[in-house]
């Protein structure tokens, strides 16, 4: 796949929802035979789709004048998040219309220029001009019209448990802690701690955080799943390279509406937290141990000082957890659908070995090696966008083929 291609395919990594139509590509006047790496001009299907897509756009935008909708914050909200979801593709597609009343200009001038040989080159070169931007537009609509994910633009929590490898795993998870909170600190997300239990030479057995943002679920999930680690733990005297495992668990944002719990599946007890936190925390039952009997998830939360906040964060992680239960069940039947290769996305996959020695980072879906410092440092970036691309990637010779068929 060539890097302009990819750099494409990461940039309309958070496209709008839609399906899509394929036809063969066009040709024009000196027209060369298109090597673009996706082959397939908007067809009158997909212009239709569009033309319906610009509509809708065009109505919520006469909407955010409505009175009644100004006087409704919720109503406001949710018509001005439909209206951005559909935005990028309606200006990628008034662009594409632009350009191919330019394209049909330029033929006319071409044709009209007769024995003119100076007119006609002229002609011919605004024709290959223009043609190569349509050629990039029409990849870029093709992508902002790939299915997506619902969750996409969801918050999300992101929970780090040690695995196997006993304090050195503890390390290893804290190490991945330090590494999330710096890209997120990057990317402008706010990040609060649900929960943690601290490991005893350091590093976390388990640490749960809320991560808020724009289109956060829709980066962290690539992150999803097993992390091994290759290297001399430090507690190791004779020099030996440990492996150790930590497990990162990605789930979106969910409330009431998602997720319906039966009060009488919850069985709920108190105790006290310990620990720093002053009198209160050691004298009164702050902290909660949550137990839902029906999928035997159990969550104790110590975080906040009174016992109601921490039944409120209890139940929250109770219901993310349940609806990734339930996200998981539906993304693994879609993946079965279209035969997906990335990998399962799943908790128990492995999906990236970290290899001290040899400073590198291998993540197993892409094949691919990365800086080690570099990741250390915060830059998750590039991995999850070479992710992203080939998701999309897949998904278009997918429905390049069924089109074919």
């Amino acid at each position: 796949m060539k890097t302009s291609c990819i750099t494409l395919l990461v940039a309309a990594a958070l496209g709008a929802a839609g399906t899509s139509a394929f036809a063969p590509a066009r040709r024009g006047v000196g027209r060369p035979a298109a090597t673009t790496c996706l082959p397939m001009a908007l067809d009158d299907a997909m212009k239709s789709r569009l033309d319906g897509i610009r509509r809708s756009y065009q109505a919520l935008t006469e909407r955010l004048a409505d009175p009644d909708v100004i006087a409704d914050s919720n109503l406001l909200r949710q018509v001005m998040k439909d209206r951005s979801q559909s935005e990028e593709v309606v200006l990628a597609f008034d662009e594409y219309c632009r350009l191919d009343g330019e394209l049909e200009g330029a033929n006319e001038l071409f044709q009209e220029a007769g024995d003119d040989a100076e007119m006609r080159e002229m002609a011919r070169s605004e024709i290959k001009t223009i043609e190569a931007e349509l050629e990039g537009l029409e990849d870029k609509i093709k992508i902002l019209l790939l299915p997506r994910d619902p969750n996409d633009e969801r918050n999300c929590m992101l929970e780090i448990r040690a695995g196997t490898g006993g304090s050195e795993a503890n390390i290893f998870a804290g190490d991945l802690y330090d590494v999330y909170r710096k890209f997120m600190s990057a990317e402008g997300w706010q990040v609060s701690t649900m929960d943690a239990s601290p490991g005893d030479d350091g590093g976390y057995k388990n640490v749960c955080l809320e991560v808020k943002g724009d289109s956060v679920y829709s980066k962290l999930k690539w992150e999803a799943g097993v992390h091994r680690v290759q290297r001399v733990p430090a507690t190791e005297t004779q020099g030996r390279v440990h492996t150790s495992t930590a497990t990162v668990a990605i789930m979106p944002e969910c409330d009431e509406v998602d997720v319906k719990i039966d009060p009488k599946d919850i069985e709920l007890s108190t105790m006290r937290s310990g620990g720093a936190g002053g009198q209160n925390v050691n004298k009164v039952e702050t902290a909660v141990d949550l137990l839902h009997k029906p999928t035997g998830i159990r969550i104790k939360c110590t975080q906040e000082r009174s016992q109601l906040k921490n039944k409120e964060l209890a139940m929250k992680m109770l219901m993310g957890k349940l609806y990734d239960i339930e996200n998981e069940k539906r993304e693994a039947e879609e993946r079965a659908r279209r035969g997906d290769q990335i990998g399962t996305g799943g908790r128990s996959e492995k999906i990236r070995t970290y290899n001290w020695k040899d400073s590198r980072v291998s993540d197993h879906r892409l094949g691919q090696n990365f800086p080690l410092q570099g990741f250390l440092g915060g830059e998750v970036g590039p991995i999850i966008d070479g992710l992203i691309a080939r998701d999309q990637e897949t998904k278009l010779q997918q429905l390049s083929e069924e089109a074919a068929s």
